[in-house]
């Protein structure tokens, strides 16, 4: 293929009958406004008959274990579901075509048949609570599902072989515009000195994961101090302070993933299995949005704490001082696929397998893939 060949993903039903085809597996939260889930679904019209194609959209959250789901209650919840019926068309959902769908349906003939999904501003992103090394079954989370296939009407149970799934994701990336540099500060007054107990913390930047961020601590005096700074573990530094004298240390903090693989409940993006999973981005959130409905919302914050020496009981009510500095964990943008943008018509298009790469240990994609979020155990027919 040539150099300017542009990625489309693709995934069939086991039968073969039914192709659907994404231009990306990621699609981003601006925040404003979230980026469509567009596509189309390549079907045999002689193998359908009398049947119809539909595709849904669902955003589930599961908030509890799967092996805890007795007596047919479930700890899931689907937050978000829309259908759409491919084929036929009907002509109350027909939308305008996306560059993307017009490229593939030019490729592909007249048997592809695009469809298009509005995802709407208050759903949460992607995330995945990494289970423990004993838990079974399905992992906490939100997931997003695309799923097409042939059926005489929605209520109709969906069988394996003439049905595809792909699990998606909804992502957040770092705004352009930097926010202000994290800093905060505390005094304590002890009754029995004369001076007080002054801290001062600061981040130099906002945080991405592959940037560690710097922790210089500014401004302690007069006690001896042993300084607790901890992300993912604690660190213990102690140093004594000469009276009205200040300490200052700068620590440097590595919030990455692969230090903390057996961590229960950590939050990620997205499905564990895949390669390309990070310790989940900070969630950001419009002014005035419900917090209440969203299935996982991520924030993540430094804290350091000074835990004061009461050798001389100066003071029988003195206690531990700490300032807490909340920062962003999130990507840069990457670059936009080009098969989405306007220009000169190119059809030079590689098909991907829309299966990402495994952890290593991870179960078998199709495994994984062909059964959703605690959905109904389809019959092969």
């Amino acid at each position: 293929p040539s150099l300017s060949a542009h990625r489309v993903f693709k995934k069939a039903s086991p039968n073969g009958k039914l192709t659907v085809y994404l231009g990306k597996r990621d699609f981003v939260d601006h925040v404003d406004l979230v980026e469509p889930v567009d596509g189309v679904v390549l079907i045999d019209p002689e193998y359908l008959k009398e049947r119809k194609v539909f595709v849904t959209l669902t955003c589930a959250f599961r908030y509890g274990r799967e092996d805890l789901d007795v007596l047919g209650l479930t700890f899931r919840k689907d937050l978000f579901v829309a259908n759409i019926q491919a084929f036929p068309p009907l002509p109350e959902e027909k939308k305008s075509l996306t560059r993307l769908q017009e490229r593939l349906i030019k490729k592909l003939g007249e048997h592809a048949h695009p469809f298009t999904f509005e995802i709407p501003l208050n759903l949460p992103c992607s995330v995945t609570l990494q289970p423990g090394l004993e838990d079974t079954g399905k992992a906490c989370g939100v997931d997003f599902e695309v799923k097409a296939f042939c059926a005489e009407n929605l209520e109709e149970k969906i069988h394996k072989r003439n049905s595809v799934r792909l699990v998606i994701r909804k992502v957040q990336y770092a705004p352009e515009k930097p926010g202000p540099q994290p800093t905060a500060e505390t005094t304590r007054q002890f009754l029995m000195s004369d001076k007080p107990l002054h801290l001062e913390a600061s981040l130099d930047k906002e945080v991405t994961p592959e940037t560690p961020g710097t922790l210089p601590l500014l401004g302690l005096s007069f006690f001896f101090l042993r300084l607790l700074v901890g992300l993912h573990g604690r660190t213990c530094c102690p140093d004594v302070v000469a009276p009205s004298s200040t300490f200052c240390k700068v620590f440097t903090l590595t919030p990455f993933l692969a230090n903390n693989r057996e961590k229960r409940g950590l939050a990620l993006d997205g499905k564990l299995k895949h390669e390309d999973t990070n310790l989940a981005s900070s969630t950001l959130l419009r002014e005035g949005a419900n917090r209440e409905i969203l299935g996982i919302i991520v924030s993540y914050k430094v804290k350091v704490k000074l835990v004061v020496s009461r050798v001389h009981l100066d003071d029988l009510f003195s206690s531990d001082v700490s300032v807490e500095l909340p920062f962003t964990l999130m990507h840069p943008k990457p670059l936009e696929e080009s098969i989405y943008r306007d220009g000169e018509i190119d059809d030079d298009i590689i098909f991907e397998d829309f299966a990402r790469q495994r952890l290593i240990g991870a179960k078998d994609e199709k495994e994984e893939d062909e059964e959703p979020l605690d959905s109904p155990k389809p019959d092969d027919r």
